[in-house]
């Protein structure tokens, strides 16, 4: 088990090393969340439809293969990953609309991976999308989208950065503006983040927030991150992907995320997923449906 006081840092340091490609280390993970997402445009009730999924996971020819439907879903961890994809995706789909439609025409998304909200979502007129990520993996996501003749209903800039360097340049460089109000994404990225990498881009993405900006934050509680970690299932699902979430997930003690936010002056709401998959009268199931169900989906706005 984990430490109670000092939490979990991957072998090797307080970061994962890079870069990485869509089939390595961080990159994976993100081709993993594509195939929840495949699967689910399979179900008949599916809460969020994402056309270019199964491609993305064909496309990558990963060494261990990834499931794409119902049929292919051989565990019940797997279960509990796309039921969770799946609230999650549609409630920061909802809140990301909301925030675009009340007024707000600039949406970041960090660390975007196979992220096709640009393509997939019904934007207002005039919104601009800005994805930041790995160039390799952001590479790899056009290559597919332009075989697929994706066509974004947005304007959508790709901004080819490690968010290990100086990604609010490389923002400013592809036409970000700092004093228009911005909705940020941060989805399945903070439990990739050292302690002190989580607070710093909390306070850069503060610092480029002008007055009306909102947030969407997936946050897990460091408690429940070690019980993930801990969890054999969990274990078991890296090994069928080739990914060991021990190497990759960081949970060293740090400030909750609501509570960092709310420190920077912003106001913050959050529901569960439990909360917000009853909301959509979905059943999360699975082994790990209760460590998914206490995930915390966060609004905050300045």
């Amino acid at each position: 088990m984990t430490s109670p006081t000092t939490g979990h840092t991957p072998t090797g340091g307080n970061s994962v090393a890079g870069p990485w490609n869509i089939t390595t280390s961080v990159g994976l993970t993100a081709l993993a969340v594509s195939a929840a997402r495949a699967v689910e445009n399979t179900r008949d009730d599916a809460l969020v439809h994402d056309r270019y999924a199964t491609d993305f996971v064909h496309a990558a020819n990963p060494s261990h293969p990834l499931p794409t439907t119902t049929a292919e879903v051989d565990s019940e961890a797997w279960v509990s990953m796309v039921d969770f994809m799946a609230v999650r995706s549609r409630a920061l789909d909802d809140l990301l609309l909301d925030a675009t439609r009340s007024g707000i025409d600039q949406v970041v998304v960090l660390a975007a991976g196979l992220d096709v909200r640009a393509q997939r979502l019904d934007w207002p007129a005039g919104t601009t999308v800005f994805e930041i990520d790995q160039d390799q993996v952001l590479d790899f996501k056009q290559q597919v989208l332009d075989a697929d003749g994706a066509t974004p209903s947005c304007t959508r800039r790709a901004v080819p950065c490690d968010l290990r360097d100086d990604w609010p340049a490389a923002l400013a460089d592809a036409g970000f503006d700092h004093a228009k109000p911005t909705v940020w994404l941060a989805e399945g990225l903070l439990p990739y983040l050292p302690a002190q990498a989580e607070a710093d881009l909390f306070a850069a993405a503060d610092k480029l927030s002008a007055p009306g900006s909102r947030m969407a934050v997936e946050a897990l509680g460091l408690d429940v991150a070690d019980r993930f970690l801990d969890s054999p299932e969990v274990a078991q699902m890296g090994a069928s992907m080739g990914c060991d979430m021990r190497e990759l997930w960081n949970t060293e003690r740090r400030t909750d995320a609501p509570d960092e936010l709310q420190g920077l002056g912003w106001t913050v709401s959050h529901r569960t997923l439990g909360e917000l998959a009853s909301s959509f009268d979905r059943t999360l199931g699975g082994s790990l449906r209760d460590i998914m169900a206490a995930n915390r989906i966060i609004d905050a706005r300045r």
